[in-house]
């Protein structure tokens, strides 16, 4: 918002001016400690808190002005524009589609049941070397993070890449309303959230909220072969398919987009990132971009980070999160190691899987015991079914401080030990205790 007065901003945010404010405003902030001179603090309400009880501290911190309910704002006195509106989060929304619609970037929105960070930041670092590219931060893909990070792209941006989430029904819609996408990506469709959309098919009829929200002509990007998406790929969008059987696939190490080869260098073996790579090329080929040489990419923590530890063993860090595809996936990378020692797998519960939830974390047991795992210590009441399946050594512990301590002692020389779980369970505190050796080097 540059260059954006107070008129702008109002009609921008759908609002009303209740006091004026010289110039216009930097940046936008929703947390009042964070408000400082050129800012617009937008106070938002929550669970525990109506953050427009904050906007005379963001005032008097020198903020430019506030954006709050009509009830807050005319209490507000003092210097400083203020801003009323209804429903501030609706008005901060409307504000970051005005900014996605001055800059004139083309927007790149990635969902997906798992994999959309990873898909996201391979996206930007096929673009950055060709075009000026803006990209979200990790989690800030919702209803607030999203408008945020729009709303932080500086001028120049030429593509904007954006990453959705969703916990339910309407919420990737309302996000697409928000960004207006260009090209949509959906990464794969895979039981997650299954206590919110109830199965598969609602899986896919939330992720499909990000094709119906699209104009005519652009670009949906999906996997080859996924039939759940079909009834949301209608006529008038450009459908491009990725993976086995797909216009962008892989020959061998090499990527295809149509019948070219692209020179292009991926530097990971992992299957599911290479998958990712291909929806990634996908994608910047939509906006113009034909990605070329060595993939520069930097995946953000807790996302497979490989530390050698003094020992000789190596801790795979992947506890970001979890759901059955995304362990599956880690479990087929682990079984493609060749460790001079064994395969042992730290795995958590996988949360929000509704009535299905015993059985998937039992075929996530098979699925280790199919992968070559020698040892499985399974962590929370949910993955203790995953025992069930597994015919190796395996232990049950109640929580992450129990897996740390069990796994500090079972680890040996040459051993590859993967880490994985959902947020829920906090396997950071494994992966960091056995970390906590000076490292290799």
């Amino acid at each position: 918002m540059r260059g954006w007065d107070a008129q702008r901003v109002v009609a921008a945010a759908g609002a009303r001016l209740v006091r004026g404010g010289g110039g216009g405003p930097g940046r936008v902030v929703i947390d009042s400690r964070e408000a400082g001179p050129g800012d617009l603090f937008v106070g938002l309400t929550g669970e525990n808190a109506d953050g427009g009880r904050f906007a005379a501290g963001a005032l008097e911190a020198g903020a430019w002005g506030v954006l709050v309910a009509p009830s807050w704002a005319a209490e507000l006195a003092g210097g400083g524009a203020v801003l009323a509106a209804d429903d501030p989060l609706a008005a901060l929304g409307a504000l970051a589609r005005e900014w996605r619609r001055s800059l004139g970037a083309a927007v790149i929105a990635v969902t997906g049941s798992v994999g959309k960070t990873s898909t996201k930041d391979l996206v930007t670092a096929l673009i950055a070397p060709h075009r000026a590219v803006a990209a979200s931060r990790a989690n800030f893909n919702t209803d607030i993070g999203m408008p945020l990070e729009i709303l932080a792209a500086p001028e120049g941006t030429e593509v904007l890449v954006l990453e959705a989430a969703m916990r339910g029904f309407g919420q990737i819609a309302a996000l697409a309303a928000i960004c207006e996408p260009d090209v949509g990506v959906i990464t794969n469709i895979g039981p997650v959230h299954l206590e919110q959309v109830g199965s598969l098919e609602g899986v896919a009829r939330a992720k499909g909220e990000l094709l119906e929200g699209m104009r005519d002509g652009t670009t949906a990007v999906v996997p080859a072969g996924e039939a759940l998406l079909d009834p949301y790929l209608r006529e008038e969008l450009e459908v491009v398919r990725f993976g086995p059987g797909g216009d962008v696939r892989l020959d061998g190490d090499a990527v295809l987009a149509g019948t070219e080869r692209l020179d292009l260098e991926l530097p990971f073996t992992s299957r599911h990132q290479r998958v990712n790579a291909l929806a990634a090329v996908a994608a910047a080929r939509a906006v113009g971009v034909r990605p070329s040489g060595v993939v520069e990419v930097r995946f953000g923590e807790l996302r497979g980070e490989r530390v050698g530890l003094a020992s000789g063993a190596t801790v795979i860090n992947d506890c970001y999160n979890a759901s059955p595809l995304s362990v599956r996936a880690a479990l087929d990378d682990l079984a493609a190691e060749t460790p001079t020692g064994r395969r042992i797998a730290v795995l958590g519960d996988m949360l929000e899987l509704g009535a299905a939830e015993q059985e998937l974390h039992r075929e996530v047991g098979a699925a280790a015991d199919a992968a070559g795992v020698d040892v499985l210590v399974t962590v929370g009441p949910r993955a203790v079914a995953m025992l069930d399946a597994f015919d190796g050594e395996s232990y049950a512990v109640a929580d992450a401080a129990e897996a740390a301590a069990l796994t500090g002692e079972l680890l040996e020389a040459g051993d590859v030990v993967l880490v994985k779980g959902s947020r829920g369970v906090g396997l950071e505190v494994v992966a960091e205790a056995l970390a906590a050796e000076v490292p290799h080097g």
